[in-house]
């Protein structure tokens, strides 16, 4: 882990020779190749457009990758050192595609360009800091390569995928997005928050013993979180609604209900009574409000609707737990 963060062991861009640049150049442009291709697995169900920009992109770099072997078995001979970018100190990285995902389509377009970017200001860097004549020549030269492969994103995606297809599948992705997280998410937001009100305040004013009280919200929201997580994951695989991954779905929802719930719960750490539901009806208050703003800016409903049916049904349930609290 040290030697990640700080480069022990690993070899200074100086001391590479010629050969060792030119190793390190086919190694890159094969795990960039690698990377490309994966971006196009990950798209190919739902973005066959843009994975077709991807798999270009991966027959790019593979003919670079061709081009610098040749130029190698000219100079060099056959065998080819083994070093990767990850043996020299200050070398850009790529990030494996399973941790830039969910791959949406913006994010994987500019990170390919970022990917083109990283290599030509490496490059150029690395000429300036050589004095030798066929090295700065080699280096100049892959740097103006990388430099011109530095709008190939944009222009294989403007003549694979016009603007209109690029529109549908943003609108598919903000679709997806919504139906795999905003939906559940929003789903356990409301069941955690109005759902547990009735109890929290019921046990509240029942008890003015605000740890007690406490514990049963912390019980009470985590448990909801629980059953609604299993619930969302368990009802349906998304395989014919298109609904997305079950588990996301399950975490999303969980986790919301649970949040949802611990908002006013958490306010009863506060040992004065009425000083901690004060704070919990503020709380609730902003609660409400979020859910509203969700459904309107995620899910269309007209604003002054949302508030209407969440603020109202919200202080019915609050009313009903202080009631109930009091008897």
């Amino acid at each position: 882990m040290l030697s990640r963060v700080f480069g022990f062991g690993r070899r200074a861009f100086d001391s590479l020779s010629e050969q060792e640049i030119l190793a390190l150049a086919i190694s890159s442009e094969e795990d960039d190749g690698r990377i490309y291709r994966a971006y196009a697995d990950g798209l190919r169900d739902e973005f066959p457009q843009s994975a077709k920009v991807f798999d270009a992109m991966a027959e790019e770099e593979d003919g670079h990758r061709a081009a610098l072997i040749e130029l190698h078995r000219a100079r060099f001979g056959e065998r080819i050192p083994l070093i990767r970018r990850e043996h020299v100190r200050g070398y850009y990285e790529r990030k494996p595609d399973w941790l830039v995902r969910p791959l949406g389509i913006d994010k994987v377009r500019d990170q390919a360009e970022e990917m083109e970017r990283q290599a030509y200001r490496f490059y150029v860097e690395a000429m300036k800091r050589t004095s030798d004549a066929s090295t700065r020549k080699l280096l100049g030269d892959l740097a103006a390569a990388e430099q011109s492969h530095e709008t190939l994103a944009q222009r294989l995606g403007d003549k694979l995928v016009p603007e209109d297809v690029k529109d549908e599948e943003r609108v598919g992705e903000r679709r997806q997005f919504i139906l795999t997280y905003v939906q559940p998410g929003l789903a356990g937001l409301m069941d955690g928050s109005v759902s547990t009100l009735a109890p929290i305040f019921a046990a509240a004013f029942a008890t003015q013993d605000t740890w007690q009280t406490f514990l049963i919200g912390l019980s009470a929201s985590v448990g909801a979180g629980i059953s609604m997580g299993f619930t969302e994951a368990a009802h349906d695989d998304g395989k014919l609604s298109g609904r997305g991954s079950p588990l996301k779905r399950g975490l999303a929802s969980g986790i919301m209900t649970a949040v949802g719930g611990l908002g006013h719960a958490l306010p009863y750490l506060i040992p004065h009574f009425w000083t901690a539901t004060t704070v919990a009806a503020i709380v609730v208050f902003f609660e409400l409000w979020a859910i509203a703003y969700i459904q309107n800016r995620f899910m269309e409903t007209p604003f002054l609707r949302a508030t209407f049916q969440v603020v109202l049904g919200g202080a019915l349930v609050l009313a009903a737990g202080v009631l109930i609290g009091n008897a």
